[in-house]
């Protein structure tokens, strides 16, 4: 019996506008980038797609196996960043696929595990790593200087109050759990009970992005997508908030060449490479039916776009 896509512990997001944009069928070869609960894979397997699913958080990958064996052949996972598919493709031999799709960011499992440390609805250790290895959260608030901090709050929480949080969480250290770090930014900024949000939200998101280099990883893992596209490939791209979403706007816009203006008075004037991607479509967002039975939908976007036959940029030289 097949896994029903929406009964997983993480509901996939716009999975019917998803599986529209790329249109599997037998005979593709698609790369779920973040295979999380296996959603999207699943979708894709079951129209006849052959999948490599790559996902950093080693529990993923062990939850994942039934549907390995479910599909056998047809599936393979992958343990590490989505940024290296190209490298870790091409040593099976695989140096082209028909699609490519992406859903950034946190999964709904790794908030609802209060021992991950994501979020703050139930007390846990500052943690927030993905891959589980690295740099935790409570390791970077322990021992980042008051102005780093900062600046993180600020670039990926946006927030406004980003000085006046990190003077707090300073003098607060050391700091050990969810619990603390969200009583230390509620009392910083007067967090008020019937406050529609909770103000520690900016702060988590902000530290976890930091702690994954969200941000650098989702420009990577374009660029390596772009290199893996066959002519005709899809590109579709999920993200949950504007951070994210710039990103991928601006991604599109600029391979497609949307963004360059070319002068007709100016003849001399080098043109731009070749576009590597057509078709790019508007943000697409869920339905009101889907954003009541998963409201953690409510933030997605859906970006696709399809791959001309023009060299890569990152290979360009």
């Amino acid at each position: 019996m097949s896994l029903d896509p929406r009964s997983a512990p993480h509901i996939p997001v716009l999975l019917d506008e998803v599986v529209a944009a790329i249109a599997p069928r037998p005979g593709m070869t698609i790369v779920d980038a973040t295979f999380g609960a296996g959603g999207y894979t699943t979708a894709l397997l079951e129209a006849g797609a052959r999948v490599h699913a790559f996902d950093r958080d080693p529990d993923a990958i062990a939850a994942g196996q039934a549907l390995v064996a479910r599909h056998a052949g047809r599936l393979a996972l992958h343990s590490g960043r989505f940024s290296q598919m190209r490298e870790e493709l091409a040593a099976l031999g695989i140096t082209r696929v028909d699609a490519v799709v992406m859903d950034i960011g946190v999964s709904s499992m790794q908030l609802d595990q209060s021992e991950r440390g994501f979020a703050f609805m139930h007390d846990g250790p500052l943690d927030m790593r993905m891959s589980q290895a690295g740099e935790s959260a409570a390791d970077f608030l322990n021992t980042a200087d008051e102005e780093a901090i900062a600046d993180v709050l600020y670039r990926y929480g946006e927030e406004r109050q980003s000085r006046r949080v990190a003077r707090a969480i300073v003098a607060a250290r050391p700091l050990a759990t969810t619990g603390e770090l969200a009583r230390v930014v509620r009392r910083a900024l007067g967090h008020k009970p019937h406050d529609k949000k909770d103000p520690a939200t900016r702060t988590f998101q902000a530290v976890r992005i930091h702690v994954n280099d969200e941000l650098g990883e989702l420009e990577a893992g374009m660029a390596a997508a772009e290199a893996l596209l066959g002519e005709g490939g899809v590109l579709a791209v999920v993200s949950f908030h504007s951070l994210e979403d710039r990103i991928v706007k601006h991604f599109l816009r600029e391979r497609s060449g949307a963004g360059r203006a070319v002068s007709r008075h100016l003849p001399g004037e080098i043109p731009g490479p070749p576009p590597t991607f057509t078709r790019v479509s508007k943000g697409i967002r869920p339905s009101e039916a889907e954003t009541l039975r998963n409201p953690r939908a409510r933030s997605s976007t859906l970006r696709h776009a399809i791959r001309t036959g023009a060299q890569p940029r990152s290979m360009a030289a």
